[in-house]
């Protein structure tokens, strides 16, 4: 896999991680749809991973405030 490659399925992670479509299948059926075999279980994990820390990342402050508020109850 090249990195034009990679970037092109971080966009299709990316653009359908949030929808209520499986974006690990697009991560399958796109890159076989453009000729480029699987990208493999470990390039899916870890940009998986990616999407996860971003979702951290924007909530960060609302999570941090649910947990205090948890901790204090």
């Amino acid at each position: 896999m090249n990195i034009i490659q990679a970037v092109v399925l971080g966009m299709v992670q990316g653009l359908t991680e949030f929808l209520p479509i499986s974006s690990t299948a697009h991560l399958k059926v796109v890159p076989v749809a453009l000729g480029w075999g699987d990208p493999g279980v470990t390039f899916t994990a870890i940009i998986q991973l990616g999407s996860i820390g971003a979702v951290l990342w924007y909530f960060w402050s609302d999570l941090a405030q649910i947990t205090r508020g948890t901790l204090k109850a």
